[in-house]
């Protein structure tokens, strides 16, 4: 197995939203906002090579939405996805397994495109299969108020209409081998059976936080996002995964911090804390 890191640019999302109840006194010491009250946030995606199988976790916003859409989240940066799978020595037309975390547009937006010569979308990756839940699916295309600017059609039916969607089997909290060495955690606080992929590489367990830890500054307990639909599951899920992760000193892969790649946990005298930040190239 073979892992690398794929980033496809960087967003603004409000700090105070991002939080939730926390004063922005405190979170904008690791978060620091400009003048409109934005923070910046990391679309950070997981490339994984494991045997004939290339796997990408999330896809970012993706580049098929107008350009008001994009005026509201500030996509910004450098980076994209077909630049950096190229730098990588890769094509989407490699991507074997695209493994989305939940279906909100910052994790899903890319992982279909406009076909402008059918007049319609299509999935970005002609040769992948789709891996979802059916929980989560189903929640997804009957979405709540709530979450229903978070969930777009467009980036969601026509992976189904492709015959390209499967769904991964929930057997209670955990998941195992749904790929090799590839296990599954899920989580329903920020939304139903987000599925948080925990891979055990080079003796390590390296888990990818998806929005169940969106960066180091939400390691803190009550530090829990204004959009998760149910934040007391989050503080109980995060404050459960926090010990386990401490104890069993797991690397975690932060999607959205957009500044630190990676980090560890300590116990402290007022919880748990960060115990160090860093790149993954650093580790590995």
């Amino acid at each position: 197995m073979k892992i690398h890191v794929l980033n496809t640019g960087f967003f603004k999302l409000d700090g105070g939203a991002m939080f939730g109840v926390v004063p922005k006194s405190l979170w904008s010491k690791t978060n620091p906002a400009d003048p409109n009250n934005m923070c910046s946030w990391a679309l950070r995606c997981m490339l994984i090579e494991q045997g004939d199988r290339l796997i990408l976790i999330d896809t970012g916003m993706g580049e098929k939405q107008s350009e008001k859409f994009f005026s509201y989240y500030y996509l910004h940066g450098e980076d994209a996805l077909d630049k950096n799978l190229k730098a990588l020595g890769f094509s989407r037309d490699d991507i074997t397994d695209v493994f989305l975390t939940h279906l909100h547009f910052d994790h899903c937006g890319g992982a279909v495109e406009w076909n402008s010569q059918k007049n319609g979308y299509r999935p970005t990756f002609k040769n992948a299969i789709y891996w979802s839940t059916k929980t989560h699916w189903d929640w997804a295309i009957n979405p709540n108020d709530r979450e229903k600017a978070s969930f777009l059609k467009e980036n969601i039916m026509p992976l189904q209409e492709s015959g390209q969607l499967q769904f991964v089997e929930r057997n209670g909290a955990l998941t195992k081998n749904v790929f090799e060495n590839f296990d599954v955690l899920f989580v329903d606080g920020h939304t139903e059976s987000m599925m948080i992929p925990q891979i055990k590489y080079q003796d390590k367990t390296l888990v990818f936080m998806a929005d169940l830890l969106p960066s180091v500054g939400h390691i803190p307990l009550p530090y829990v996002m204004g959009y998760d639909t149910k934040p007391l599951t989050t503080l109980k899920e995060k404050g459960e995964f926090l010990i386990k992760a401490q104890k069993e000193d797991y690397i975690l892969f932060l999607e959205h911090d957009s500044i630190n790649e990676c980090c560890t946990l300590m116990e402290t005298e007022k919880g748990i804390r960060l115990d160090r930040s860093f790149d993954f190239k650093e580790m590995f």
